[in-house]
């Protein structure tokens, strides 16, 4: 099977790099109200009439491209089996991800739903991620113990 829409393994690395420091942005701009002030735009015309900062899209775009490479980085070795663990882990992490939102629509309500919608952008992506390590280190374990 080919898989060219995966990125070459380097990427995995260089998601890792983008994840950890834009999560670290984006938890403090949530929780403490940091702000990179060279961030900060002046009115956008046509769009928003105020002073924006950016900061947030800054982590929200670092974070969600690092996710990106992360899940789709090419293995060293990617054969029918990888292919076939990485399409299930893939489905695996889309029914999780729309059970917890779906329970999450029915319980929260209010202004947390907004941060349970900010969380959600992430959920299937880290779902993914664990599910597929979990399932390819199972199978290294397997084919080891024959």
């Amino acid at each position: 099977m080919k898989t060219n829409w995966l990125f070459p393994h380097r990427y995995r690395l260089i998601g890792w790099l983008l994840f950890v420091p834009a999560v670290l942005l984006g938890l403090a701009c949530m929780y403490a109200e940091f702000q990179l002030e060279f961030l900060t735009v002046g009115k956008l015309k046509g769009i928003v009439d105020w002073p924006v900062n950016l900061t947030d899209e800054l982590a929200t775009l670092g974070v969600m491209t690092g996710l990106l490479f992360i899940a789709f980085a090419r293995e060293r070795v990617e054969d029918e089996m990888i292919s076939q663990l990485r399409l299930e882990s893939l489905q695996w992490a889309v029914y999780l991800n729309y059970l917890i939102l779906g329970v999450a629509v029915l319980l929260v309500h209010g202004d947390k739903f907004i941060d349970v919608l900010i969380y959600n952008l992430f959920t299937v992506l880290i779902v993914f991620i664990i599910r597929f390590r979990l399932l390819l280190r199972k199978q290294e374990r397997e084919v080891l113990a024959l």
